[in-house]
């Protein structure tokens, strides 16, 4: 799978039971078919919000329920919508954030299975490339 075409975009940070990896990346660095097989568009203006879940100890991909939320720095707060894919043994988060060049954005991502919640968060700024 072609989701982890950046690798070394990709960040870590440890919340309660689980190491989550979270990555944002302009679409156009999927392929056409990639994108095209999880429905997402590719442009200059869209970014892939992409989360996963790992238990800390074992390393294994983790079935929660994702949220989430971004607001820019004017206020202005866009739903992110995450969709799940599994690819063999791993478990994939996606949602797609439309976007304007060079703008900063405030991520709240939370994870959630039975009790166990935990939110992530997170700031970059955007680039149209």
């Amino acid at each position: 799978m072609c989701l982890s075409v950046q690798a070394h975009a990709e960040q870590k940070e440890t919340l309660g039971e689980w190491d989550v990896h979270y990555m944002v990346v302009n679409t156009p660095f999927l392929t056409p078919e990639v994108a095209a097989s999880y429905g997402i568009v590719r442009s200059k203006y869209n970014a892939l919000v992409n989360i996963s879940v790992l238990n800390k100890d074992t390393g294994e991909a983790q079935r929660v329920s994702v949220t989430g939320n971004a607001t820019n720095l004017l206020g202005s707060k866009k739903q992110l919508t995450f969709k799940k894919v599994e690819d063999g043994d791993a478990i994939y988060y996606l949602a797609v954030l439309p976007f304007r060049d060079q703008e900063t954005y405030r991520f709240e991502v939370t994870a959630q299975r039975a009790a166990e919640k935990q939110t992530l968060k997170f700031k970059q700024k955007m680039y149209v490339d």
